[in-house]
């Protein structure tokens, strides 16, 4: 995926500098009733940190004093280092387990519980950007448990350890490190603009934040104000969060009407296996070319207008799973890019969908 942070950019300064100072040091420390955040090492008077902080200043107008303070007060975490390394190479991929994860009774009744608190914002939200209410409330399910888990990270520690000590032997080093220092700068500009502390937001170890984890960038970018108080919080407000993930996936492309996708079998003699699965999960081919490579579709599939992809589901020593993913399959990837958090979005989304109408049901007189 892929963070949220607690107020967008586009206040304006809501104090002078005694107010933020005084901001500041209250944000080092947790509100009554919050665990402390992990601690590390602060980042102080790095020379490459401060280079930073001034080249961020100068892109971004800020005041170059500002930044390095705020800077200054992060802490490098060991504990996101080990977080963010790639899991073993040995570890077999494996959908039945990953599913397990997300798709549980007891996430299944929270949002349940999430479903019937938000009705008209869901529909409302539906409207206005053609997201299903399954849709939005499959990804606030996964991503937090409906607010549950949202990270107790700060979210400046995060990004500045993954910005300044990104472990060197990960295979994509050197692009992470320009993704989480771009981040950074965006955290920093949104608070600037704000007049409120970079140091106050939590969340995940990777410096996402809310109920949906959006990253910095997404915030600025998609979040709403869909309560119309004023302001966003993707935290507390769950209007915004539900307006917020359906603005970004009608960013992303999505087409209201279309399913996310289409079961699929194979024809053993016509199979070309590979060439389907050459584009991975980026729709490419066409009904016919499709099927042209030994893929068979039923149904609603052979009147689809757009382009599929073969989605592969591995599960461990058994034999995969297959689905066609259409082009909104793939709005759902860009959220985070992965088919199994995809597929984990879209069956929890629809696993709450039919607990909501049994119980719908079940209130029916006879």
């Amino acid at each position: 995926m892929i963070a949220r942070i607690l107020l967008l950019a586009a206040a304006t300064w809501l104090a002078a500098a005694p107010a933020l100072a005084a901001s500041e040091a209250s944000a080092a420390r947790p509100r009554a009733g919050e665990r402390p955040a992990p601690r590390g090492t602060p980042y102080g008077a790095r020379e490459d940190v401060l280079r930073f902080a001034d080249e961020v200043a100068e892109q971004r107008g800020l005041d170059r004093e500002w930044v390095r303070r705020q800077l200054a007060q992060a802490h490098l975490l060991p504990v996101v280092v080990r977080l963010i390394q790639p899991p073993p190479t040995t570890t077999a991929k494996n959908w039945r387990l990953y599913r397990s994860r997300f798709i549980d009774p007891i996430r299944i009744a929270a949002g349940l519980k999430f479903w019937q608190a938000n009705r008209e914002t869901l529909e409302r939200a539906e409207q206005q950007f053609g997201v299903p209410p399954e849709i939005v409330v499959g990804i606030i399910g996964v991503e937090t448990i409906y607010g549950q888990q949202m990270g107790d990270f700060r979210v400046i520690d995060a990004l500045a350890t993954l910005a300044f000590d990104f472990p060197a032997g990960h295979p994509r080093a050197a692009e992470r490190v320009q993704y989480f220092r771009g981040e950074l700068a965006q955290l920093l500009a949104t608070h600037a603009a704000a007049g409120t502390s970079p140091l106050q937001p939590r969340g995940s170890y990777a410096g996402a934040m809310g109920m949906p984890q959006f990253m910095p960038t997404s915030q600025a970018r998609w979040a709403i104000d869909f309560d119309a108080d004023g302001r966003i919080d993707l935290a507390r407000s769950t209007p915004d969060v539900i307006g917020s993930v359906a603005n970004y996936f009608k960013g992303f492309g999505w087409t209201p009407g279309m399913p996310t996708h289409y079961p699929v079998a194979f024809d053993a003699a016509r199979l070309d296996l590979e060439g389907l699965l050459a584009p991975d999960i980026l729709p490419t081919f066409s009904v016919a070319s499709f099927q042209a490579k030994g893929a068979i579709l039923e149904g609603a599939a052979l009147e689809h207008k757009g382009p599929l992809a073969l989605v592969e589901l591995q599960n461990g020593a058994d034999p995969p799973q297959y689905v066609a993913g259409t082009e909104n399959f793939y709005v759902i990837t860009r959220y985070n890019w992965s088919s199994y958090y995809a597929m984990a979005v879209i069956e929890l989304g629809r696993e709450v969908k039919e607990a909501l109408l049994r119980h719908e049901l079940a209130r029916r007189p006879p």
